[in-house]
């Protein structure tokens, strides 16, 4: 892989697309009376979500189940923790979800309840991934699982690659778990992501980190431990096939608006520029996916319009469905791509033959 340079977009103004969708995007708002960020539904379903999750932790702690109904219950507890990080903290660690920084930063620190750190996410998602998406050297989102998982043409190849379509969808079940057990104090003490220079955090970032963490595991291993009729066995059982239904969701919602047939992974020149605009860049290299699933709307967080996102990281994922067509006829009025997959099924296999034709 090409090591990481000091990397340059072309400037905006060298291509008139992303000023001219802008001013239709902001037209939009203005004209509509809407402001971008969280309305009434939004608030509804990030209630749910949060209202869910605690619920489900509720029952469980209750000891009122039988062994195998809180296995279920916990695998369920999975899935809305998955949607608690699509549809609340993604949001509002962008600042996406109110004009006031504190509700951002209060609903941010719903990651915790996930296991996670919304500094380090802060960092490696709205800094690195949303800056360099899929470049290589760059972008550490498209490095799961280095050597094992090849998923972008400039990685090594080696002779079990050619397996990958076979054993990388079972692997994301693993994300959640490497999240909460190692991601994070990896990225962390990691002096550099991507260009990024990581090696400074306050005295702050250190003590949220290392009590968040020991939060979560007081909360999901000693308490349970504590009050549930369960052996330890069978409590660590429901704890790992929690997080591996929570893993699954999360790596393939992400996987699939980036590595699909048709997204690019496109490489700076020998002086570090880039060939396009930073706005076109995300064009290129990302893609929706079942942009007509309500359902996929509302469990996804609006991360099956991934374009949508990357382009207004800052505006509530609720107005994507709204401002998805004035996107898509901008792109095409500039003679630019916007891909997208139409269902859920299609883009998984989209992204099965990438992983295929990568190995191959």
């Amino acid at each position: 892989m090409p090591m990481a340079k000091k990397l340059k977009f072309t400037p905006a103004g060298n291509s008139p697309f992303f000023v001219t969708l802008r001013e239709r995007v902001d037209a939009y708002f203005t004209q509509q009376a809407l402001s971008p960020y969280a309305n009434k539904a939004m608030w509804a379903k990030a209630s749910f979500f949060l209202g869910g999750y605690i619920g489900l932790y509720a029952l469980i702690l209750s000891n009122q189940f039988t062994p195998l109904g809180m296995l279920g219950l916990s695998l369920l507890l999975g899935v809305f923790a998955a949607c608690i990080g699509f549809n609340v903290s993604h949001d509002a660690v962008h600042g996406a979800f109110s004009s006031r920084p504190w509700v951002n930063r209060l609903l941010g620190n719903s990651f915790y309840l996930l296991g996670a750190s919304p500094y380090v996410w802060k960092i490696t998602h709205n800094v690195v991934h949303h800056t360099y998406t899929n470049i290589p050297g760059h972008d550490e989102d498209i490095e799961v699982a280095p050597g094992l998982v090849r998923l972008n043409p400039d990685d090594p190849k080696y002779p079990w690659h050619r397996f990958q379509h076979i054993y990388t969808i079972p692997l994301y079940s693993l994300a959640s778990l490497s999240w909460v057990f190692r991601k994070d104090f990896v990225k962390f003490f990691k002096s550099k992501i991507g260009q990024h220079k990581n090696a400074e955090h306050t005295r702050r970032e250190y003590v949220n980190l290392f009590v968040g963490k020991a939060l979560y595991y007081i909360a999901f291993l000693v308490i349970p431990y504590l009050v549930l009729d369960l052996s330890f066995w069978q409590l660590l059982t429901g704890f790992v096939l929690m997080h591996l239904a929570e893993g699954l969701v999360l790596g393939l919602v992400f996987q699939l608006a980036h590595v699909v047939e048709g997204t690019d992974f496109p490489l700076p020149n020998d002086t570090g520029m880039m060939s396009e605009s930073w706005a076109v860049h995300q064009l290129y290299t990302t893609a929706n996916f079942a942009p007509d699933s309500s359902l996929a709307a509302f469990i996804c967080g609006g991360l099956n319009r991934q374009i949508e996102h990357h382009l207004f990281p800052k505006v509530c994922h609720i107005h994507y469905p709204a401002i998805t067509a004035i996107v898509k006829e901008t792109a095409l009025e500039f003679g630019l791509p916007y891909l997208e997959n139409r269902s859920f099924a299609s883009a998984l296999y989209s992204h099965y033959r990438v992983l295929y034709q990568f190995g191959r």
